[in-house]
């Protein structure tokens, strides 16, 4: 048994999360505001803890998301439907099948075949490399309309790239280009209708709740062109300048490495993913959800006389702690909308917020406010289903037109402070290999360069177009 030095308790992530740990305690304590439910009171108590160490990172996330369990069954803070709902979401079978798929893409070889593939192409070096992956994040998203899906298909493709032309795990070459795919998956997908849950919760809440109705080109009109294409720029350019490449290290020429021909068992799963890829790409006609295309090629991949991996591979290659914490994370969004404790924060802000006719450029960073704090206090594809309800009232107050105030909620669910909100950017960074903390450090960045930057050219382009008054 090895021995370890002393850990130091006192770190910024430990004093926060211990802060956090401490407030939620108060709030179970405290005496129950009038007009409020105590499950009100209890969900946002379990909510805060749950978010304070999946923010800080203090513990393992699994670890989180293990006690997150555990307390709210415990405590009864929700129904057990509510509290395990992340397990019978298509999105924590996606994240199962897709880790299957992702070490069967390594076994076999063929991800290094398409990481050759992608190296002949993409020959500046990696200035071309980041933006190029990026590029292919976003390009993806107009014909897979599923971001998990996107995520677990790419990033085993850019960890064979790393590996291939020499991008050790650790490195900020490797961190940044799987960051840069990471981010350019997501983002940016946000302005193209069908690609990320979020963006068809907005839909449904919007129809359903107003009858307002979103088509594809007029929401492509009012978000590509600042939330998405800009907001693409500024992560290659955020990525070039907090993981640069180091200039002293030589990377692997492509066409001096050996080459060898692509295995069997390559083939075999080339066929099977662009089977795969093909049925995500056409789900508008057959209507088969993304997990249960992805769950039918892992267990393809599994199955005895195909065995790309075996018993050992699901022990040694498959991140399974991620899916714990995919699952925590999806049923913490659950919860806080079950005990309505989204709901209290979001009628809560909304009573504080300086809304008013009179200052517009105000109200519209107000609003985007709420849904990012929203966001932060669960996952982006919760703003929606809290804030959306709170559209008429918002509209009223600010003198918006209602369908620009349902729109303001895909820049607050697209600006992302800390990585535990988008749970398919976490499972990316499991995929890759990418420490949280150098995730916070991306996203938070671009965070902070997207208030300054993005949200002033987006109400400019918004006003040109007709969508402020």
């Amino acid at each position: 048994m090895t021995s370890e030095g002393p850990r130091n308790l006192f770190t910024p992530s430990n004093i926060i999360a211990t802060i956090t740990t401490l407030s939620a305690l108060v709030l179970v304590l405290m005496p129950t505001p009038d007009g409020v439910s105590p499950t009100v009171m209890n969900g946002a108590a379990l909510g805060l803890f749950a978010v304070g160490l999946y923010a800080t990172v203090a513990i393992p996330e699994y670890l989180t998301a293990l006690a997150f369990f555990t307390i709210a069954m415990i405590f009864g803070v929700a129904p057990p439907s509510v509290v395990f709902s992340g397990f019978h979401s298509t999105a924590f079978w996606l994240v199962f099948g897709g880790l299957i798929i992702g070490a069967a893409v390594q076994k076999t070889g063929l991800g290094a075949k398409l990481a050759t593939a992608i190296t002949t192409r993409l020959t500046g070096g990696y200035p071309m490399l980041v933006f190029g992956l990026a590029l292919v994040g976003i390009a993806l998203a107009f014909v897979m309309p599923s971001t998990m899906g996107r995520v677990v298909l790419l990033i085993p493709i850019v960890v064979a790239l790393c590996d291939h032309i020499g991008y050790e795990p650790g490195s900020r070459e490797r961190t940044g280009l799987i960051l840069a795919m990471a981010c350019g998956t997501w983002m940016p997908s946000s302005a193209i209708l069908p690609s990320n849950v979020p963006n068809m919760v907005l839909i449904g809440v919007a129809e359903n709740l107003f009858g307002i109705t979103f088509n594809y080109g007029e929401y492509m009109l009012t978000n590509l062109p600042v939330n998405g294409l800009l907001k693409a720029a500024l992560i290659i350019g955020i990525v070039m300048l907090m993981f640069p490449a180091d200039p002293n290290k030589k990377i692997k020429n492509v066409q001096e490495t050996e080459n060898p021909p692509l295995s069997i068992d390559g083939k075999k799963l080339a066929l099977i993913l662009a089977l795969t890829l093909g049925f995500w790409v056409t789900d508008v006609f057959h209507h088969i959800s993304p997990a249960w295309i992805a769950m039918a090629a892992a267990i393809i991949c599994l199955w005895p006389g195909i065995a790309l991996i075996n018993d050992n591979d699901l022990k040694t290659r498959v991140n399974f702690p991620s899916t714990l914490y995919t699952a925590g994370i999806l049923s913490l969004g659950a919860l806080l909308v079950e005990t309505g404790a989204g709901d209290w924060m979001g009628g809560w802000l909304l009573a504080h917020l300086p809304l008013s006719p009179d200052a517009p450029l105000m109200s519209f960073y107000s609003m985007i406010g709420l849904g990012v704090a929203v966001n932060m206090a669960s996952t982006a594809p919760s703003v929606p289903a809290i804030v959306g309800p709170l559209a008429n009232d918002l509209s009223a107050l600010s003198g918006f037109p209602l369908k620009t105030v349902l729109m303001t909620q895909v820049i607050a669910y697209s600006t992302v402070i800390l990585p535990y909100q988008v749970p398919p950017l976490v499972v990316a960074m499991h995929l890759g290999g990418v420490s949280m903390r150098d995730g916070a450090k991306m996203t938070l960045a671009l965070a902070i360069v997207s208030v300054i930057i993005l949200i002033p050219l987006n109400y400019m382009w918004w006003g040109s177009i007709g969508l402020l008054p």
